[in-house]
């Protein structure tokens, strides 16, 4: 377990940009609140108007970190393995009382949870922050409007089981970039997109069809469907409309869906492949 740690620390302390990054961002995102126009038409509105711009403000912000952080997850894991090679600090490495397996699975740890859980956090951070400045902006009018403490602790669970449903949807996605990191010599980027393109290209040309399209595009954006309620409604009680953030997550629904077990098997595969890779390849 002390050998995991370490390893797990090794990632950041080599790619600071696993917290330098939300860490800009959220800087950057405080700063605009602090400098930016602030509108105060809302003071005026009525009480579901103003929930429903709580629920907006705070899934905006996640949006922007989510999207941030799953840019950065895919370079991290194209390079993770390709860099230690290229290097050649996979050989000091080997020369230490560490399997390969614990290293993969270090990256892989780092990749799936720590990253999303950074990102959380700084997500957090700066959604409070940035309620506070517009509250002193707006005479702790407009602020007091977008801090809802029932609606931040639902985003709370939301982006929880969004993480935790994402492990499992993305894991062939991500298996396969780690398979790529471990084995492209050069250029891992396309390595990791040719292939893909070929596949799609060749059913077209030969077949007429375009089935390995829409397979890529419902892994690569179909998680929320699969994840979540949809779509997404306002749901009417006692003749009033308030946000359903509590019935977005569908858990049954997701569990259940043969898609999910089919690409985690495949995710799995990728990934031991992965393993068996870095035992046999040192040089980039």
């Amino acid at each position: 377990m002390n050998k995991f740690i370490w390893l797990v620390r090794r990632e950041f302390w080599e790619n600071k940009a696993i917290w330098v990054m939300p860490a800009c961002i959220g800087g950057l995102m405080v700063v605009g609140s602090l400098f930016g126009k602030v509108e105060i038409a809302m003071l005026h509105a009525s009480d579901q108007q103003t929930e429903v711009a709580g629920v907006l403000f705070l899934l905006a912000i996640g949006g922007v970190f989510w999207v941030a952080m799953s840019i950065y997850s895919v370079w991290y894991l194209l390079d993770c393995l390709y860099a230690d090679r290229k290097d050649r600090s996979v050989l000091f490495f080997k020369s230490l009382p560490l399997t390969d397996s614990e290293t993969v699975f270090s990256k892989l740890f780092v990749a799936l949870i720590a990253l999303p859980l950074v990102y959380f956090a700084a997500a957090d951070i700066s959604a409070l922050l940035m309620t506070f400045v517009i509250s002193v902006r707006a005479r702790l009018g407009f602020g007091i409007i977008l801090w809802r403490p029932e609606l931040w602790l639902q985003e709370q669970v939301l982006w929880l089981y969004v993480i935790a449903t994402g492990i499992l949807w993305y894991l062939p996605v991500v298996g396969w970039l780690l398979l790529v990191s471990a084995w492209a010599k050069r250029a891992v980027i396309l390595q990791a997109i040719l292939p893909p393109l070929a596949i799609m290209l060749a059913e077209r040309l030969f077949l007429g069809t375009h089935a390995a399209a829409l397979l890529f595009r419902d892994r690569l954006l179909g998680g929320g469907y699969v994840a979540l309620h949809h779509p997404i409604n306002w749901s009417l009680q006692k003749g009033e409309m308030t946000p359903g953030v509590w019935r977005l997550p569908d858990p049954v629904g997701f569990l259940s869906s043969a898609d999910v077990w089919i690409g985690v098997a495949l995710g799995a595969a990728c990934i031991a492949g992965a393993v068996q890779l870095r035992k046999r390849r040192t040089d980039a």
